[in-house]
């Protein structure tokens, strides 16, 4: 039950919980962290975790108390989303098939397979850096990748800039705005609002599409 609870409330504030971690564990907030992005890069029917929101608290932490180095955290993290996408590539080359004959498969649905592989045919590769902003399909992506047979050296490419991109700009942008006192009281209207931007294309291609 206690883990049922440190879940929840991982998902629903994961900046209080990484202030609890850092108080009662010191320096492991960095394996937690490591393992908390490989996860949910990695581990294609885990796309639950909150990897927007964490790598914003991580930046704000950064700045306000300097308790997460953040010269060493934001390499430490790409490394993570890297070996997470590879990891989460070679498994949808692996038992594709076999994942995508299934409804469901904990936290995975096939439905959500389908509209990535429908991303991936609209966007092509850079699908696999666009992903990277967009929750459920940031997971599922290099798993479809991986399925639908992407030359490696290419998929390779597009996940190293995609990594990049993501963990440093949302790092970066919770250390600079995290002394604002506005973005701390709301910080999760802030982090659904970086989710909802990055969604934005998505949304506007459906529209176009419908007209």
């Amino acid at each position: 039950m206690e883990l049922i609870q440190f879940i929840l409330d991982f998902l629903g504030n994961p900046l209080l919980v990484l202030t609890e971690i850092i108080r009662d564990y010191g320096i492991y907030i960095y394996l937690f962290l490591f393992l908390v992005i490989f996860v949910e890069t990695g581990v294609v029917v885990m796309p639950f975790l909150p990897g927007d929101s964490l790598l914003f608290a991580v930046g704000l932490i950064a700045s306000t108390t300097g308790q997460i180095d953040i010269y060493t955290i934001i390499p430490l993290l790409v490394l993570a989303a890297l070996l997470g996408d590879n990891v989460n590539y070679f498994i949808g080359k692996k038992f594709g098939d076999f994942i995508q004959s299934k409804e469901r498969i904990l936290f995975l649905k096939k439905s959500h397979i389908e509209d990535t592989e429908k991303y991936f045919a609209e966007n092509g590769g850079k699908t696999v850096i666009l992903a990277r902003f967009i929750p459920i399909v940031r997971t599922i992506a290099p798993f479809v990748a991986g399925a639908g047979e992407m030359k490696y050296r290419i998929y390779l490419l597009y996940c190293i800039t995609g990594a990049f991109i993501w963990v440093t700009s949302i790092t970066l942008l919770g250390y600079f705005l995290g002394n604002i006192e506005w973005v701390k009281l709301n910080f999760e209207k802030f982090v659904l609002g970086i989710v909802f931007i990055s969604v934005l294309p998505i949304i506007f291609k459906a529209i176009k599409r419908k007209k």
